[in-house]
Formats: structure tokens, sequence, C-alpha cells
């Protein structure tokens, strides 16, 4: 198997996208965070300390997917054309998952986007939370589904 990132001298590499077609490509990544009741109640009660948790995440997920490139050594700075969040309260945990679907049309995919935004909107969260719940738990950020792109059609 040939590592994409490799060089025939095992040195690594950006692959090279430019031979590759432009297409319409969706990523869409979640993940979970736990947390205490009384972390909860702060959060939905927008009694946070911080200020408002949900929507700090919600910028930071997006600040996230538009800077990966940077904080992911391979990964090519793209053009997203579009960044969507939801955030779903979970009263029986309690906690939060954070969706983001990420868009454009290009020649590399944006899993990895979608994938650092989501993990960046919940470090948020836990920041935000860190004085009321050190013990809160990040879970489950993965990859949903993505589309466009030779590789295909991906989803859960």
């Amino acid at each position: 198997m040939n590592l994409t990132h490799l060089d025939e001298n095992n040195k690594p590499k950006m692959v090279d996208v430019s031979g590759k077609d432009e297409t319409t490509r969706v990523a869409v990544a979640s993940g979970i965070i736990e947390v205490t009741q009384s972390a909860y109640d702060a959060v939905v009660t927008n009694s946070a300390k911080k200020g408002p948790v949900l929507q700090t995440a919600v910028i930071a997920a997006i600040q996230g997917a538009k800077q990966t490139s940077s904080l992911i050594p391979m990964c090519h700075p793209l053009m997203l054309s579009s960044i969507k969040t939801d955030v779903e309260e979970l009263v029986e945990l309690p906690g939060f998952k954070l969706t983001l679907t990420v868009k454009l049309k290009g020649q590399t995919g944006v899993e990895m986007e979608a994938l650092t935004g989501v993990s960046l909107g919940l470090l948020t969260i836990y920041d935000m939370l860190k004085a009321i719940d050190k013990g809160m738990v990040i879970r489950d950020i993965q990859l949903e589904e993505k589309s466009g792109g030779k590789s295909g059609d991906f989803r859960r």
C-alpha cells in the first residue's frame, strides 16, 4: 500500500490534487460532550460566568473548520463555501451534540475541516465550563457522511 503523504524517498509531502476534478464536496461530522447537571443547567439558562457557551462554541467550530490547514500539517488550505452548525441538547446525558456540515466545490474533500471544527467547538464548551465541571467527557467525534470526489460517498 502506498501512503499518499510520503514521496518515493519516504519523505513527507502534501498530496498534489491538481489533476483531480473539481466537484462539490460535503462532509458532516459530529461529537458529544457529557457534562454534569450543574454545567448543563448553566448552559441552557445562559448563566455560565464566561458568557454564552453554545454561541461561542459555534463560532469556534466555524473558525476551526476554516483554520484546519494551519493545524493539520498535510491538509490543503481550502476556500470553504459553507459551514453549518447544529447543537442538540442531550437532556438525558446531560450534554450536547455538535454537528458540522462543511461544503465546497474543489479538488479535495472537507472531512478534516468538519472533524476539526467539531473538535474545537467541543473543546470550547469544555474551556467555558471547566470551572463548574472538570470531569467533562468529549467523545464520539466522527465523520457521519461525505459526498463528492473519487472515493465516492460514505454514510455511517
